[in-house]
């Protein structure tokens, strides 16, 4: 189901809609699912939520946000986390936290946020999922340093990143940082990477950017634009101008 209908049907059947998610996911017990207004009020919950929160009913948490209920710093990014998602209009994927339950055990997490949008496409919130991973309390500290490199990765797709540095700087084995990310993300770094560029670039494109699609691949990281050309037709079926003419309705 296309989340951003959920803003776009008639009041009646957008309830309807949100209860059904809702009792989808309370059967899910590892995996939060929430729905937010642009201010990041809860609009709908699950109880994996509720029990993450340390509360005892969805009444606890519906137009509550995340500094009414998480410790500050925690809501804090949270909170940056919503701001950017609402106001670029880009999901965030798989980003890797860590949270701290009421009792104060540590758990890690994978969280998902996308925007919603309503009939004529103005943002008017987002939906979102955190997947608990149940990893190994003593593990913490090597998965701290994954959770920094994809980071890293993220913040500087556009320069020229060295997976090798990456890994040594974070006292890891390239091998051992590629196993980590595939149990934890399901893609490589280098993937990752691929990833982070691509969606820059195709939030250049859709913005309605004037630069040429050559300048538009080389602020990405691709110093090669026939490379860039054929990533880009690799992973969206089109090629940047082809994608370009889409964005402007040609």
């Amino acid at each position: 189901m296309d989340m951003s209908a959920l803003f776009c049907a008639a009041p009646p059947i957008r309830a309807v809609q949100l209860a059904s998610l809702e009792a989808l996911f309370d059967a899910l017990t590892d995996l939060v699912f929430f729905v937010k207004d642009r201010e990041g009020r809860y609009l709908t919950v699950n109880n994996a939520l509720v029990r993450r929160c340390g509360l005892r009913s969805k009444d606890q948490l519906i137009g509550r946000t995340a500094l009414e209920v998480y410790p500050p710093l925690l809501a804090q990014t949270y909170l940056a986390q919503d701001r950017q998602v609402i106001d670029s209009g880009t999901a965030l994927k798989k980003h890797l936290e860590l949270h701290l339950y009421p009792s104060r055990a540590r758990g890690w997490c994978l969280t998902h946020k996308t925007p919603l949008r309503d009939e004529h496409g103005a943002i008017v919130g987002l939906a979102g999922t955190s997947q608990d991973l149940g990893l190994a309390d003593e593990l913490h500290p090597v998965y701290r340093k994954i959770a920094d490199i994809a980071a890293h990765i993220r913040a500087n797709y556009h320069a020229n990143v060295s997976m090798e540095e990456l890994a040594s700087n974070a006292g890891l084995s390239l091998s051992r940082v590629e196993r980590l990310f595939q149990r934890v993300f399901h893609y490589s770094p280098r993937q990752l990477l691929l990833q982070s560029r691509l969606g820059a670039a195709m939030s250049l494109i859709e913005s309605g950017s004037k630069n040429s699609i050559a300048q538009i691949a080389y602020a990405c990281g691709y110093t090669d634009h026939s490379a860039f050309s054929r990533q880009f037709k690799a992973h969206t079926g089109m090629s940047p101008v082809q994608y370009r003419a889409h964005c402007r309705g040609e």
